[in-house]
């Protein structure tokens, strides 16, 4: 019986590293769109709206993938975003509210 000990390198297997990169472009992709926008469409509640959307459709993927729940049982994935998205129309209802009472009072 021989005492054979692997040494690791420190490397990332090809395949992880397409995978990272992959997560990578598309998560700049996501953010370059919100630049676009931020910067091209005038302050409204319509830009306000796709930033949240677009922030709820980051998150998720970050936690699909570096949290590892894109692979999980759905019913533990849902578990998760639902919240997240009861949360996100609240804040849309009251920033549409709060717009609202500004517009009254003028």
């Amino acid at each position: 019986m021989s005492n054979v000990h692997e040494t690791s390198t420190g490397e990332i297997p090809k395949a992880k590293t397409k995978q990272i990169w992959k997560v990578f472009w598309i998560l700049l992709g996501l953010t370059a769109l919100e630049f676009v926008i931020a910067f091209v469409f005038p302050p409204s509640m319509w830009r306000v709206g796709v930033f949240v959307i677009l922030t709820i459709v980051k998150a998720f993927y970050i936690v699909a993938e570096f949290m590892h729940l894109g692979h999980e049982v759905k019913f533990l994935a849902w578990s998760i975003i639902l919240p997240m998205i009861f949360v996100a129309w609240f804040i849309l209802a009251m920033m549409v509210e709060g717009e609202s009472v500004f517009t009254l009072r003028l």
